[in-house]
């Protein structure tokens, strides 16, 4: 709203004095009774004493309610300040009464700023949205969806932003964001950890305008962004904490949990790669590691701002996991029951396949979907299948997407589509 409405209070007071009964004015502060051994920093003031609200309920009851049926709301007073307005203020120098349109017809208040920074719709193209429908991409969401499974849009905006794309990067991706069943985008992975951002104003900036052109041009879709926080893991060792901060200072848990308070993002996920290896030299285990990381997230109440999401990758292996039923149950124990009973992760995203650099397919399942040991512990997971997400490839299917993802519809509730 630009209007600046103002409720003329001493008006409407000074009217209600006229027909409220002389003990329902305001009186000074009367010091209520209260029983031997209250705390002394207890206050109590009568606004009403009993007595006096017994005469309050008599006057606006009595006569079958007549004051009652008298009683009409003040109607609203709007004050326009014109061109007094203060620096920011906005207003055409005219009073206006409730009911009358905020803006005049044909008028638009305060466009927003597209991607690009041009003023007018920043609605996806719909030509682009039926084109990404008919795309192989748009076919696996349909098909996703179809098996009952929530989709996001995994995607790295990063050096569209730092090329000066971000403009076409939000409509490429929108347009696939946009279809039937997305929950929202994941713009960016391992934020501050492995991208080229180089500095902490940098990577603020670049969530901040990415965020910003995104809502702009797909308002009431959700916006996700990945990393991994060290730190966070130290408990409390001092030299841990220390000597991990001069080793990744652009992993600061200050600046994304500014990310989640702003709004800026609906959910951060926290990788948890690195438990079983980082802090061997201050004899940290990976159990104890995990446990401090999800009590600093909880102490610092990010999920009264957005959605935590633990990441892990652990249960893959190359060619397939090879973890007995006993080892399975353990890991899942560990690395997936664990967050979501401590109450701060309120999802998993679990790898079940990717590729390794010198070409080594590691996965959970076997090859062409394979059951094995691990597999047949996660489908007893139904009761948090909701909360439990995957990340699917679709451009190196392990049968094909269609195969694929029914497999996967056996344990998550979630996927997360890699996008480029």
């Amino acid at each position: 709203m630009t209007k600046r409405k103002i409720l003329t209070a001493g008006l409407a007071l000074a009217l209600l004095g006229i027909v409220a009964p002389t003990s329902a004015q305001a009186q000074p502060a009367r010091p209520c009774e209260l029983p031997p051994g209250t705390p002394s920093y207890v206050v109590c003031t009568w606004l009403a004493t009993p007595e006096e609200a017994a005469e309050i309920a008599k006057f606006w009851l009595g006569n079958d309610g007549q004051n009652l049926v008298d009683a009409s709301p003040y109607p609203g007073v709007t004050v326009d300040c014109g061109p007094d307005c203060a620096p920011g203020a906005e207003g055409d120098g005219q009073p206006h009464d409730d009911g009358d349109p905020d803006v005049p017809p044909g008028e638009v208040d305060d466009p927003p700023k597209c991607a690009d920074g041009t003023s007018g719709s920043c609605a996806i193209d719909p030509a682009a949205i039926a084109k990404a429908a008919a795309s192989a991409q748009g076919q696996t969401i349909k098909s996703i969806a179809e098996h009952g499974m929530r989709v996001w849009i995994d995607t790295e905006l990063a050096d569209d932003w730092k090329a000066g794309k971000l403009a076409e990067a939000v409509q490429r991706v929108g347009a696939l964001a946009a279809q039937p069943g997305v929950v929202g985008i994941r713009f960016t992975s391992q934020l501050g950890y492995n991208q080229n951002l180089a500095t902490t104003e940098e990577i603020e900036k670049f969530v901040g305008e990415t965020s910003a052109a995104l809502r702009a041009a797909l308002p009431g879709k959700k916006l996700a962004a990945h990393t991994v926080l060290p730190v966070l893991g130290c408990g409390g060792s001092d030299v841990c904490k220390t000597e991990l901060t001069e080793k990744y200072p652009l992993l600061n848990p200050d600046t994304f949990g500014a990310f989640l308070s702003r709004g800026q993002i609906d959910q951060l996920g926290l990788d948890n790669g690195h438990l079983a290896t980082e802090y061997t030299a201050w004899n940290i285990e990976a159990a104890d590691a995990q446990r401090n990381q999800w009590i600093e997230v909880r102490a610092r109440a990010w999920d009264s701002y957005g959605h935590i999401a633990a990441e892990d990758a652990v249960l893959t292996a190359p060619g397939s996991s090879q973890l007995t039923e006993d080892q399975a149950t353990k890991a899942i124990t560990d690395r997936v029951v664990a967050p979501l009973q401590a109450d701060a992760a309120e999802s998993v995203v679990l790898w079940t396949r990717w590729q390794a650099g010198d070409g080594t397919v590691h996965r959970v399942l076997g090859e062409k979907l394979a059951d094995n040991a691990t597999w047949g512990q996660l489908r007893k997971l139904t009761a948090v299948k909701p909360r439990l997400a995957t990340i699917y490839d679709p451009a190196t299917p392990e049968v094909d997407a269609a195969t694929d993802l029914k497999k996967l519809a056996e344990v998550f509730g979630q996927v997360y589509l890699r996008s480029e």
